[in-house]
């Protein structure tokens, strides 16, 4: 399927959306953001102009690329604006009547879509798709992490009634703006990432109540252990190499000492019961000043500027 022309609608104007819309622009596609309100919008668009103020400070991309690029956004708060999109990514908020109310909206205006990509992070397709009434197999997930304008991961999840094709438009846009998509063979909780990311951290979690490390201290252990090499060479890839006799060995003898706990543990409860949730509000696992927060955004980007890979319109 080409993407040349084909036209794209962001729904939302939070920091998924204004990222996805970022990168599309960013690599030729025209976009049109779909604000609630015009303060939305403008928030947006202070949003979008940052990310690219980060990229032209990085070199790599020059004010003539960047005006570009812009020319390609538009934001609009009427979804008849929409009608002749050909791929619309919905970025609303993880609530099902908001999201089945979008999709009633679409299936009333757009006329031509060929598929509709939630960025969800935690609903199955196949309880998104109820939401359509007409065209339910145009329903996939695609769930970037944040920021998708630099982190090229994005996890694609289809559900038996999700076509085939709608599937591929979906995939074939995110490919063609470098992103590297993972296919989910079928839906489950949590997705593919989430689910690898959250037993790591109920693991360190464990350990801290086990009284075996403090947080820094699993922090370090993760940052200069194995966590740089898992950024060139993928876990399987690993043990292959480690040799899986020797993992068998291990695992023998060491999973049965690791948690197993079904629900958060105390070690979140006792902090979110008390307010601590962590950046937001100033103080989590960690204390978190306006310096800490800057400090941590810019270690938190600094692995993906390696990827950066648009295909940046003529200036």
């Amino acid at each position: 399927m080409t993407t040349e022309k084909q036209k794209i609608a962001v729904i939302g104007t939070g920091m998924m959306g204004m990222s996805l819309a970022a990168l599309f622009t960013g690599n030729g596609y025209h976009t049109t953001v779909l604000a609630t309100k015009t303060s939305s919008a403008e928030r947006g668009k202070r949003s979008y102009d940052d990310m690219y103020a980060v990229l032209k400070s990085r070199g790599l991309m020059t004010d003539a690329q960047a005006e570009a690029c812009e020319k390609n956004l538009h934001f609009t708060l009427s979804y008849d604006d929409l009608k002749d999109v050909d791929a619309i990514f919905e970025c609303a908020l993880e609530d099902k009547a908001v999201k089945f109310a979008i999709y009633e909206q679409i299936e009333k205006h757009c006329e031509k879509f060929r598929v509709i990509a939630s960025t969800t992070s935690a609903m199955a397709p196949e309880t998104l798709c109820e939401g359509l009434k007409r065209e339910p197999g145009k329903l996939v997930v695609a769930h970037p992490f944040n920021p998708p304008h630099l982190v090229p991961f994005v996890e694609m999840v289809k559900c038996a009634c999700t076509d085939d094709a709608a599937a591929q438009a979906a995939y074939d846009i995110l490919e063609s703006c470098g992103r590297k998509v993972c296919v989910m063979k079928k839906s489950a909780p949590g997705f593919i990432a989430n689910r690898l990311q959250h037993a790591l951290l109920r693991e360190a979690i464990y350990m801290v109540e086990q009284g075996l490390a403090d947080p820094r201290d699993i922090d370090k252990a993760l940052m200069y252990s194995f966590m740089p090499r898992y950024t060139s060479v993928g876990l399987f890839e690993h043990q292959d190499a480690a040799g899986l006799d020797m993992v068998q060995n291990i695992e023998d003898y060491l999973l049965r000492d690791l948690s197993d706990a079904k629900e958060a543990p105390a070690f979140v409860r006792e902090r979110v019961a008390r307010g601590d949730l962590g950046q937001k509000t100033g103080q989590g696992t960690y204390a978190w000043d306006d310096a800490a927060k800057a400090d941590f955004k810019a270690r938190a980007a600094e692995p993906y500027w390696q990827y950066f890979n648009w295909n940046l319109p003529q200036a």
